[in-house]
């Protein structure tokens, strides 16, 4: 059974931003259906639809699509909130042109939403065995925050174990 998609954090508000009523009503009646997977898409992608640049919807669907394997998905889907985030936080929305000064990486909203997205996107590379891809990532998620604010190191050490492991053969 696939985890569910968690929007909010431990504070009660919602992860990456504040998100309209009428858009998290979509998204809360998505958490339910999540027994349903075609329901639980269909009200994912008409909360994206009501807000085509609500951060925390990209977040719903890569999730959502992550957990059913879904990798192409995952990381189309990711693609496109990193380019919506970086259009909010007026910085570049190639990632491998970001730089420690683009932004304020410590702030909730856009910055905080685009590196979790390319933490996320480094696992995907991963699942996806792309370990070089995955290593580009990282290698610039620790260039634009030295202090890990989003827990990327779990996926660098895997990516080290996975990419030692191949050189080992």
């Amino acid at each position: 059974m696939d985890r569910p998609v968690e929007l909010r954090m431990s504070n009660g508000r919602m992860a990456f931003g504040d998100v309209p009523e009428h858009i998290d009503e979509k998204l809360q009646a998505a958490v339910k259906a999540r027994p349903d997977a075609a329901a639980c898409e269909a009200l994912l992608w008409e909360a994206h639809r009501l807000g085509p640049r609500v951060l925390p919807v990209f977040y719903a669907l890569y999730k959502f699509y992550f957990n059913r394997k879904r990798f192409t998905d995952a990381e189309r889907v990711a693609m496109i909130g990193l380019d919506a985030a970086a259009r909010e936080g007026g910085y570049a929305g190639d990632w491998r042109s970001l730089r420690a000064d683009s932004t304020d990486w410590t702030t909730e909203g856009a910055p905080r939403f685009t590196l979790f997205t390319l933490k996320a996107l480094a696992f995907i590379s991963l699942r996806s065995e792309r370990v070089e891809e995955a290593t580009a990532i990282l290698g610039k998620l620790a260039e634009i925050d030295p202090q890990d604010q989003v827990g990327y190191g779990v996926i660098a050490a895997l990516a080290k174990g996975l990419d030692g492991a191949a050189g080992g053969q």
